[in-house]
């Protein structure tokens, strides 16, 4: 639900930042925060996962979304202080003495901003395509000026490219973004292009206490790597991770990367102790041990492709498909990955589900079974699932192996370990740029619609 909230003394306005509130009244806060341009929509790809473990609250910066533009003085003299005060009186107001916090490029500004002058107040930081000083002030001022005078409509064009890549610009969601641009007051864009000019919180990093996660889009121009390096070598203790394909909007263009790094390093909060209370860190280990396994059985390329086609109906089910059927089956102990690559392909087979069996005959190859084996469940499938179904499980296979064949040698999935029962699926750390989850190809933990990988059945794609 969204709220206006009435003027208190300290605030330099009449009214109060725009926000919206999800999740368990209960649960541990949580507030983030928006670049320039958007809205509080720029954190829907995250918000269900986010909103299952923590109350979150999103704010829309003055003069976007819901926000009034005079909240920041319109005479240039608009200040990250003053930004980060109209924070702090929504905290106040919902009796939060302390927070997480997460922001994207100015939001997380505001974010470094909180952590250096009030520690008191944020438990825990994450820092997102943002940085400790946004370039020369001349250029903020320039842009301020050009947005005064023509509106937010001359920076539309711009933003594809620096934002998101154009196939992202062209998706329902990078639409929304963009009109959210478009519907931008010019007073209230060009009082945010102010505080930028001002900004420099550079001598003020080493002073942040609270734990805190940068992340970087490797793609993006507006605050490249070398700006999250930068944070993230001058606050104590802090953790980087660096996001291929990602542009100034990493948690629109990368969704599942940003989501699955916040919610390990919120997962990493101690909780208050809440005996009657359910506790989030199950879920949230959950989902990191499933995302894990998902792209070491299906691949990153699957994966990727089946994140990014999430919408705000199928989040849910998204989530549901990571900490259930990979982070809780699929993680088990009692089986190992060949006998359970064994089981599913048995199972598809039964129930004709041909196109998902293309895709698990390659997540059995990459869980060490050879063609020869997958044969064998093939043929025993046979007496116990009928011939026809067989026959068609048969077809199916010889397509993905002469696809595969036709790719030639690098297309091959690689022998792992899987096969051993003791083996411990290997945990994504998405606090460390270096690390690359296995390399595998496509998917399916148990049958659910959409889980192919083709653009005919990509609508829910897991």
């Amino acid at each position: 639900m969204a709220h206006h909230h009435t003027h208190r003394a300290g605030v330099p306005s009449v009214t109060s930042l725009h926000y919206d509130l999800s999740g368990p009244a209960t649960a541990p806060p949580l507030i983030l925060g928006p670049s320039v341009g958007t809205s509080l929509a720029v954190w829907e790809p995250q918000l269900p996962a986010l909103a299952r473990t923590h109350r979150v609250l999103r704010w829309d910066l003055p003069g976007h979304g819901g926000s009034p533009a005079a909240l920041l003085p319109s005479d240039g003299s608009a200040t990250i202080d003053q930004l980060a005060a109209l924070v702090l009186r929504l905290a106040d107001d919902q009796g939060w003495e302390r927070f997480a916090y997460a922001g994207i490029s100015l939001g997380g500004a505001v974010g470094l901003y909180l952590a250096a002058h009030h520690a008191e107040r944020v438990g825990r930081l994450s820092v997102i395509c943002s940085s400790a000083r946004f370039g020369e002030p001349s250029s903020w001022r320039e842009r301020a000026r050009l947005v005064r005078e023509e509106g937010t409509e001359a920076m539309v064009a711009s933003r594809t490219g620096v934002w998101f890549s154009r196939e992202t610009a062209a998706t329902p969601r990078g639409r929304a973004l963009l009109a959210d641009l478009r519907a931008t007051d010019r007073a209230g864009y060009a009082a945010c292009c102010d505080v930028l000019a001002d900004y420099d919180m550079r001598a003020a990093l080493p002073s942040v206490t609270a734990p805190t996660l940068v992340v970087a889009g490797r793609k993006d121009p507006a605050t490249p790597p070398a700006h999250a390096r930068e944070i993230a070598d001058a606050v104590p203790g802090a953790s980087l991770l660096e996001i291929a394909g990602a542009g100034h909007l990493a948690g629109v263009e990368r969704p599942e990367a940003v989501t699955s790094a916040l919610l390990s390093h919120l997962a990493d909060a101690p909780q208050p102790d809440q005996t009657d209370a359910p506790q989030p860190g199950d879920d949230v280990s959950r989902h990191a041990a499933g995302m894990a396994v998902r792209r070491a059985v299906l691949g990153d390329a699957h994966v990727d492709r089946a994140v990014a086609r999430t919408t705000p109906f199928t989040a849910r089910f998204q989530d549901f498909i990571t900490r259930y059927a990979w982070g809780e089956i699929w993680t088990g102990d009692g089986l190992d990955r060949r006998t359970r690559s064994c089981i599913t392909l048995t199972a598809l087979i039964a129930h004709g589900h041909d196109t998902e069996l293309a895709m698990h005959v390659r997540a059995a190859l990459t869980n060490g079974l050879t063609r020869e084996e997958i044969g064998e469940v093939l043929l025993q499938s046979a007496i116990y699932c009928g011939v026809p179904a067989a026959n068609s499980a048969f077809a199916t296979a010889q397509r993905v192996f002469d696809e595969i064949d036709a790719q030639g040698p690098a297309a091959a999935p690689p022998r792992t370990d899987a096969e051993h029962p003791t083996h411990t699926p290997p945990q994504a750390n998405p606090q460390h740029p270096t690390h690359t989850p296995p390399q595998a190809n496509p998917e399916h933990p148990t049958h659910a619609p959409g889980e192919v990988d083709t653009a005919s059945h990509s609508d829910t794609d897991k």
